[in-house]
């Protein structure tokens, strides 16, 4: 990453450096001026100190504006004369520019690091109270029910045992999906962690998700919709087939009166569009903005110790996204229910 920086300022320095070079010939034989030259060279200066990184380039840059303005466009031409006042002027000014560009430049990227930390740190917690509410219910589900099997085994008819034994179960499987997805958060949180994207076909992406999520939902259907072309994606596959299972069950828990669950997926300006959208009882107002934080208030945490995950899961969802280089979005459908959607680029 480090060796990727280095090229990129060093493209950029140079191809400003030469485009003002040439710039500022053109404009002296079109013009026939030298007032502006060094102040192109200055404008110059500042923007590689304020696209690269440090203070370097910026110094480098200083330094070769002050030499080709001295060499071109100062008498005598195509000569140096670096004793003279105004080349020792020209060099300071450049200098103190790219100095004090650096150190703001620097100083803003420091500050952005330290609200980038924070903001992630907020999410931990938030994250972390919500699972100390999520993972105590069904804990303490398997816990009874393993109690109550145990110590009442004699007396317990079979129908009673498989009705426990089916509880433990079920928790347990909500407790893998659970635990599948702080993996993700702690996978997508970590310190120079980059997804490794290949290119997965569409259509074999959606019968994956399909099929693992019938397992989980065996009488939910879901309407797919997408391109009959051959399409390829770079993309985490195991990362997105975990937003799009997380978002059709999250429809499954809390998508109340729903009939209908559909996914849909269409092109569009070299992005492939990903929808899924339900026709049950929407997203209360008061929770769209927030819902992709991770975040339970007080007063939505049930009381009667059902799951309420979903804030975790689409958290989960939003992080995939971002680390993705995408953003994910949710909203209310004018004829009912809710809708979740997120775009991510083809293959070029």
């Amino acid at each position: 990453m480090n060796n990727t920086h280095k090229v990129r300022d060093a493209f950029f320095t140079f191809s400003t450096l030469i485009i003002l070079l040439f710039f500022n010939i053109w404009m002296q034989e079109i013009f026939d001026t030298k007032t502006l030259i060094p102040m192109i060279f200055v404008l110059g200066v500042f923007l590689v100190s304020l696209k690269t990184q440090g203070y370097f380039w910026g110094i480098t840059a200083s330094l070769l504006s002050v030499l080709a303005v001295n060499y071109a466009f100062t008498y005598p031409y195509y000569a140096f004369d670096l004793i003279s006042p105004e080349c020792v002027a020209s060099a300071v000014v450049m200098l103190l520019v790219a100095i004090l560009t650096g150190t703001l430049t620097t100083q803003i990227k420091r500050q952005e690091k330290i609200k980038a930390e924070t903001e992630k740190e907020r999410m931990r917690a938030n994250l972390l109270r919500a699972v100390s509410h999520d993972l105590r219910t069904p804990l303490t589900t398997i816990y009874g029910s393993c109690s109550a099997i145990i110590e009442n085994y004699d007396t317990l008819h079979k129908a009673q045992q498989l009705k426990l034994l089916g509880e433990i179960r079920q928790d347990s499987e909500w407790l893998i999906r659970m635990v599948e997805n702080l993996l993700s958060v702690t996978r997508i949180g970590g310190k120079n962690v980059e997804i490794s994207k290949l290119p997965t076909v569409l259509e074999e992406l959606i019968d994956a998700v399909l099929v693992k999520f019938h397992k989980r939902c065996p009488d939910q259907q879901v309407q797919v919709d997408i391109p009959e072309d051959f399409i390829s994606i770079p993309m985490d596959a195991m990362l997105i087939e975990q937003v799009l299972i997380n978002i059709l069950e999250n429809a499954v828990d809390h998508a109340k009166g729903m009939t209908e669950l559909k996914l849909t997926v269409t092109t569009e300006n070299a992005l492939a569009l990903f929808c899924i959208s339900d026709n049950g009882c929407g997203i209360a107002a008061d929770r769209i903005d927030r819902i992709f934080t991770g975040y339970l208030d007080q007063e939505i945490v049930p009381a009667d110790g059902r799951r309420s995950n979903m804030g975790i899961g689409l958290s989960v969802c939003a992080a995939i996204i971002k680390a993705h280089g995408s953003e994910i979005h949710a909203g209310n459908n004018e004829t009912g229910g809710a809708s979740f959607y997120f775009s991510l680029e083809l293959e070029s």
